[in-house]
């Protein structure tokens, strides 16, 4: 949980709320609409642009896990195709990759909930796959 001090400061003017992430691109003009707010960004270049995607789309993932929503989906997806076009995936391409992938190990439509695999000899492989953090 993030401490006060991480998430706003006392100004001489009243209160500076701490972001630090990609936004929508109409939130500044959205918030300088409202003459009693006033806002500082920049403009990410690729590189940072790319960091940022995917840190939206995990913190998409998480509100839509929590509320399961269409409008939440919705974001999901708008940070997908941001990562899309700036990859320069074409929805074709990314539909080939799924279909590919689902001929060769299936989809989610059964739900198959795998509890464990019993093996003879110690499989490093699939221990680097079960310690990655976000399957924790």
């Amino acid at each position: 949980m993030k401490l006060d001090e991480d998430i706003y400061e006392k100004t001489d003017d009243g209160y500076r709320y701490k972001y630090n992430k990609l936004v929508r691109d109409k939130i500044p003009e959205n918030i300088e609409k409202d003459p009693l707010k006033k806002c500082k960004y920049r403009i990410l270049d690729e590189k940072e642009y790319l960091n940022e995607l995917n840190k939206k789309v995990l913190e998409e993932a998480n509100e839509f896990v929590e509320e399961n929503s269409i409008e939440e989906l919705g974001d999901l997806f708008e940070v997908i195709n941001a990562i899309m076009n700036l990859k320069g995936y074409k929805t074709e391409d990314v539909q080939k990759t799924m279909e590919t992938k689902a001929q060769k190990k299936g989809a989610f439509n059964k739900r198959i909930y795998l509890e464990y695999v019993d093996e003879n000899k110690r499989n490093s492989e699939e221990e680097k796959e079960l310690k990655k953090d976000f399957r924790k």
